[in-house]
């Protein structure tokens, strides 16, 4: 399983009936009497997938006493189902002809047809959380808001006079950790924990989804075995906050700013800003904000009564961390 070490026997059990389950229903939820409409929307599915989002919920619902109920399913299935939406619409926007080793949607068909199956698995899963109550439905509207406002907020860049560093941060807490928090958030609602319970999963899971996208833009500079090519974001023109704190250090080498003035599309620039970055204090910053978040994260876990699902949680937040080291 991705980032977690699932070392209890029974905990994994859980976890891999669970995921199967939330399998099942994910494609009994995207089956449609237009044949073509289930074909769409069912590509990215089809493609594979981690499924960090429901194995993350699941692992989360440890901390309550019904891990196991059909609720904390739904809502596994519900938070994936969101997720593969925003995928959708993700590629469309930055015209990704690529997803999961495949034709991304709007390169297969075309952006109208991504668009609109990216609608209709919104539409499912407002359609199967309704299934959980009033209160779920008021969070995962929340949650699309906060993830709408956090790609507005990207698109747009940060206005006059604000900081881009801290326009960045919030980016990544609405668009990236929004859903993790509600993760954890149905996690701790759906299997009885407690509320103080279910708010510490909640800090935990804002806390990981920032320190995540952290530790991925680290990578994309920092490593040569991610099986991520280095210098990704460099060649799209995206500042991460390794280039942040970079061109907000005054003391920053003149040679790299002006390599990270806009996108870089020769590999001889390429490799040189990310050597130039490897060994520059921007990086290091980077790395103590992970490793500031990765702590807050451990810290909200150690209000939770001792559980196996609580030690999985803390492996996540380790690796995070050891996964850019």
């Amino acid at each position: 399983m991705p980032g977690f070490d699932l070392v209890d026997p029974v905990l994994a059990a859980r976890v891999s009936t669970g995921l199967a389950l939330v399998e099942e229903r994910l494609a009994a939820e995207l089956a449609s009497e237009f044949g073509f409409v289930t074909e769409a929307s069912s590509h990215l599915i089809s493609a594979g997938g981690k499924r960090f989002r429901p194995l993350f919920t699941m692992v989360a619902a440890g901390v309550g006493p019904h891990a196991d109920s059909d609720e904390v399913i739904t809502a596994a299935a519900v938070v994936e189902l969101i997720h593969l939406a925003t995928l959708y619409h993700d590629d469309v926007m930055d015209e990704a002809a690529i997803r999961r080793g495949t034709d991304s949607a709007n390169a297969r068909w075309d952006n109208s047809i991504a668009i609109l199956a990216g609608d209709f698995l919104f539409a499912r899963a407002s359609r199967l959380v309704a299934s959980l109550g009033p209160e779920a439905v008021r969070i995962i509207a929340d949650t699309f808001a906060e993830l709408v406002s956090g790609q507005i907020r990207e698109t747009i860049g940060p206005q006059p006079g604000q900081d881009p560093i801290e326009h960045h941060l919030t980016v990544l807490g609405e668009k990236t950790a929004s859903l993790i928090d509600t993760c954890a958030r149905y996690g701790g609602m759906f299997s009885g924990a407690t509320e103080d319970q279910t708010a510490a999963l909640r800090r935990y899971g804002r806390a990981l989804g920032v320190a995540f996208q952290i530790s991925d833009d680290i990578i994309d500079i920092a490593s040569d075995d991610s099986g991520k090519t280095p210098g990704t974001d460099l060649r799209e023109g995206v500042r991460t906050l390794p280039m942040l704190y970079t061109l907000a250090d005054p003391a920053a080498e003149g040679e790299l700013v002006s390599l990270l003035a806009g996108p870089i599309h020769d590999d001889a620039s390429v490799d040189r800003a990310v050597l130039l970055l490897r060994r520059s204090p921007g990086l290091a910053r980077a790395r103590a904000t992970l490793d500031e978040y990765a702590a807050t994260a451990r810290a909200e876990l150690g209000t939770l009564p001792p559980s196996v699902a609580v030690d999985a949680l803390r492996t996540l937040a380790d690796y995070v961390v050891a996964r850019t080291r």
